[in-house]
């Protein structure tokens, strides 16, 4: 009988007051009110006026003015321009540097992970470009490269004549090689600093090992090091192919806005959104420019996640195609 009139009794109802006063309620606040202002700031400053982009790339309009409704015009335009689209292709230049920019920092990093004399000195210098203003880069190689300045002096040091060095930024056939110079010179020493800091982070217990039982230095970075820093050779793999797509700086200041066959697709979509104020156009172009960056990054993802697959996996996988083979044999034994 006590049983029953104790289920009974009403539960206490829930005072807010008191709750919020309480450590699990204080708790509960700070963890809402540290969360809510990011979030509402991302959702003001990113996501909505992504959205709005997203939508104004349906229309022709400028800044000012009326709407036109013209549905997927703007991204066939992306595609069908030539100027456009060869801006696009542009791009293959700074992948392909970007690739040589990664490989250099990849090898750089590796003979100072393995002691070298001066080494903070030289990681000092090769890390200080990626501290100057972009700006400040695009000028300095914009003397560099013009005719018989820096460059060429260097050149007819080693006994080229002035008059057989093309011209570095006026030839159509090589002045985009040179503004790629500039990138990897720029963000090469960001790389290497990165690939140090996780090859340093690695056992060196390994390395020992791998030394009594005979392994040399490339052996020792092809089976110990580079498996061990997989996770900082995507990442700085993702962050160059993006950085290639977006390529700006360079033909913009030493160029002067792209000239001569040099804007990028960056710069184009600027030259259209501000010069020429096709807003729907250029919303259309970097709507276009994120699913490629977006695609890339999925198939980066997935070729290193083949490239650094490890043994342990590859034997897993090898012994669940064994037990698919041995099923199908018995089935076909049971059939018979």
């Amino acid at each position: 009988m006590a049983s029953s009139q104790m289920a009974a009794k009403p539960k206490k109802p829930f005072n807010f007051y008191k709750w919020i006063r309480s450590r699990e309620g204080q708790q509960a606040f700070i963890i809402v009110a540290f969360s809510i202002i990011p979030l509402a700031l991302l959702l003001i400053f990113t996501y909505y006026p992504f959205a709005e982009m997203f939508k104004f790339s349906f229309f022709k309009m400028k800044y000012v003015g009326k709407r036109e409704f013209v549905g997927l015009k703007n991204y066939i335009d992306v595609f069908t321009r030539d100027d456009l689209f060869s801006s696009l292709k542009l791009s293959i230049y700074y992948i392909g540097g970007a690739m040589v920019q990664l490989a250099l920092a990849l090898y750089l990093a590796t003979v100072l992970c393995f002691g070298v004399k001066g080494g903070n000195f030289f990681k000092g210098c090769m890390f200080f470009p990626y501290l100057i203003n972009g700006i400040a880069i695009g000028f300095i190689f914009k003397f560099f490269y013009t005719r018989g300045f820096v460059f060429d002096t260097v050149l007819q040091w080693f006994g080229l004549e002035l008059e057989n060095l093309p011209y570095w930024l006026k030839d159509r056939s090589i002045n985009n090689i040179s503004l790629v110079g500039t990138s990897v010179w720029k963000y090469f020493g960001q790389n290497m600093v990165l690939f140090l800091g996780a090859m340093m982070s690695v056992d060196s217990e390994l390395y020992e090992a791998a030394m009594l039982d005979g392994a040399n230095k490339w052996q020792q970075f092809k089976y110990i090091m580079l498996p061990s820093i997989k996770t900082i050779v995507t990442l700085n793999l993702i962050t160059s192919i993006t950085g290639s797509l977006s390529a700006f700086e360079p033909p913009y200041v030493v160029m002067s806005g792209g000239a001569n066959g040099t804007a990028t697709y960056f710069v184009k979509m600027h030259e259209v959104a501000h010069t020429s104020q096709k807003v729907g156009l250029a919303s259309a172009m970097a709507i276009v420019l994120l699913m490629i960056i977006f695609v890339a990054t999925i198939l980066q993802k997935v070729i290193m996640n083949y490239v650094f697959r490890s043994s342990e996996d590859e034997d897993v996988n090898a012994a669940k195609r064994r037990e698919k083979k041995l099923a199908k044999a018995r089935a076909k034994e049971a059939g018979k």
